[in-house]
């Protein structure tokens, strides 16, 4: 670790700007289009939403509530709670508000890592960079600012692992605060912070905070020795049993813990450990082989993939030149155990995820900073490469929404510039070298700020159900499209105060309506048993419902097919994606 300069030169130092801009420009980004429903996001988010709300129609915090098989206690409640009070037990029920919380969490992570990559290097630059490319990193900006996220448990459980770096950094003559010193009352609110994790997520999480933990500080000790292992052991053992006994106040509240037992601890948890293939065979050849976690860290980066494989090369080649470990500063070596024990732990469940590993991306995004110099070109013009085509596709579809008069000029004309930006900065990447590393972080922003803006017009209140047809169907029984698991709670925010029922059987307990049925024939079906019903356009030659005249078109918008059959987008289709992207959704009701 480099000395920190003095004051004079502290102050001397100009603030680099450029990089100030994109921090804030990123963070901006996170905002726009927080409300929207194609914001991107986890499938299911719905699901969590639903089960909120049910909670909070009840009027009690506990027991959780769900229409859902199989659905009611697959979280823990603080989850909910969360929401619950967000949307003030529903009285302010809106997307913008219930996915508030998860911002603010990811600001909050983002500003302490900034502050730590600040304080290990000594340069603005170096935190505004870490600042940015945690941001950029396509697993905060898709579980990092809905409501169905990684931002709390990542938030909470990374909090020991600041205070472990604190207590490195806050330089010689402050002994009282190193490790080594910690007391009771330190254990206790990691313990707590650790606790507060695991109650948004599970109490599995409570395994790889305290490992982590347990091996930052020792391997950070100036000597190994048994009276450090013996009080470090007890020190994060009570922190853990803590977290966990915390944890635990969900079965001491529920009126029904049996069941909290059964669907979270049993089947949301220990099934995850278990594979009717057996451990090693599922491990090696299962749909969740242990080698595709290697390539965890890389994953949760989206399209800044290459340049954490440029990471994990500079540290291949610091290892290959014998470089040892008592040569890194204790900061690095938290840094580096906080990314090698999540990695670890999460190996072992025979139900692996790159998605385990979000708590650690912080730290990935630190260490990334402080190595930004050493990562090669040829690793930021791969990301460019895989950018461009991104950028193109959505420039594409942006010009055609256009066309379908989906969006107006206006806004068709903002997507197209923030891909133009994108273009002129992957150029510039491509052809001047000193700009190149730079360069694929505001592609990387021009890419989300281009996908934004293309799906903003989708969220205009000008293209939904006029008020007129909302009226309508107030406290009336409504028929909705599932596609997935919850996904009808999305029309709770289309159709305020009306009766929502899936008609697919991916959905509440009533189960589907006629599936077999042709779809004309459903459609009719579906009319008889419904005051009104929401119908997805079967293909583009279909002008209006086949149950005209025999029923009324009460209002039309557009749909976004997400889930397509096999066949439906090819090379030949791939350019207009408006055979294959949109169609219309109607609301019709009985004569």
């Amino acid at each position: 670790m480099r000395p920190p300069r003095s004051t004079a030169a502290r102050v001397a130092a100009p603030l680099p700007w450029p990089w100030l801009a994109l921090v804030f420009l990123a963070a901006a980004l996170y905002l726009f289009g927080l409300g929207s429903a194609y914001a991107p996001t986890n499938g299911d988010e719905m699901v969590y939403i639903h089960i909120a709300r049910m909670t909070a129609e009840s009027g009690h915090w506990l027991p959780l509530q769900s229409e859902i098989v199989d659905t009611r206690n697959t979280k823990p409640p603080l989850l909910f709670w969360q929401a619950i009070a967000a949307g003030n037990w529903g009285h302010n029920w809106s997307l913008f508000a219930l996915r508030l919380p998860s911002i603010a969490y990811t600001f909050a992570t983002t500003a302490v890592l900034a502050f730590f990559a600040h304080r290990i290097s000594d340069q603005v630059r170096t935190a505004c960079l870490a600042a940015a490319l945690y941001l950029l990193f396509f697993s905060t900006f898709r579980y990092g600012r809905v409501y169905l996220t990684s931002a709390p448990e990542t938030f909470w459980l990374a909090l020991p692992m600041w205070w472990l770096l604190w207590s490195h950094l806050r330089g010689a003559g402050q002994s009282l605060n190193k490790p080594t010193s910690w007391g009771f009352g330190t254990y206790t609110l990691i313990g707590v912070a650790m606790g507060l994790g695991c109650a948004y997520k599970s109490f599995a999480l409570a395994a790889p905070a305290a490992a982590g933990l347990w091996c930052a500080i020792l391997l950070t000790a100036p000597a190994i020795r048994w009276p450090l292992i013996i009080r470090t052991t007890l020190g994060v053992g009570w922190s853990t049993a803590l977290a966990v006994g915390i944890f635990a106040l969900w079965f001491v509240l529920d009126p029904d813990p049996a069941s909290v037992w059964q669907e979270f601890v049993l089947a949301e948890n220990a099934g995850k450990m278990s594979n009717t293939q057996g451990y090693w065979h599922a491990a090696f050849f299962g749909t969740y082989p242990m080698w595709t976690q290697l390539l965890a860290y890389p994953v949760n980066a989206g399209l800044l993939f290459f340049t954490v494989l440029g990471l994990g090369w500079v540290g291949l080649k610091v290892a290959f030149k014998r470089q040892t470990y008592a040569e890194l500063s204790p900061a690095l070596r938290i840094l580096l155990v906080w990314l090698l024990v999540w990695l670890v732990v999460f190996t072992i469940p025979s139900q692996r995820s790159e998605r385990y590993l979000i708590p650690a991306m912080p730290a990935v995004a630190i260490v990334m900073a402080l190595a930004w110099g050493k990562i090669a070109r040829v690793w930021f013009w791969a990301t460019l490469a895989l950018a461009i085509p991104a950028l193109v596709m959505l420039a594409r579809i942006g010009w055609v929404m256009g066309e379908q008069q989906i969006a107006s000029d206006s806004e068709v004309a903002m997507t197209l510039i923030a891909a133009s930006a994108g273009f002129t900065w992957a150029g510039a990447g491509f052809l001047v070298e000193k700009w190149c590393k730079a360069a694929t972080l505001v592609v990387v922003l021009a890419l989300y700020a281009s996908f934004s803006l293309m799906v903003a017009p989708l969220g205009n209140s000008s293209l939904g159900y006029t008020p007129e047809a909302l009226s309508r169907v107030q406290e009336q029984q409504v028929a909705v499209p599932n596609g997935f698991t919850g996904q009808f709670e999305r029309f709770h925010f289309v159709l305020p105060g009306a009766h929502i029922t899936p008609y697919d059987a991916e959905g509440r307990n009533t189960g589907a309506f006629q599936p077999e049925l042709p779809p004309t024939e459903r459609l009719d079906f579906l009319l008889d048993q419904f005051d009104a019903v929401v119908w997805i356009q079967e293909s583009l030659n279909q002008p209006q419902p086949s149950c005209i005249p025999r029923c009324t078109l009460l209002g039309s918008r557009w749909h976004v097919k997400s889930r397509h059959k096999a066949g439906e987008v090819t090379l030949q289709n791939l350019w207009y994606p408006q055979e294959w992207l949109f169609r219309r959704e109607w609301l019709v009701t009985k004569r």
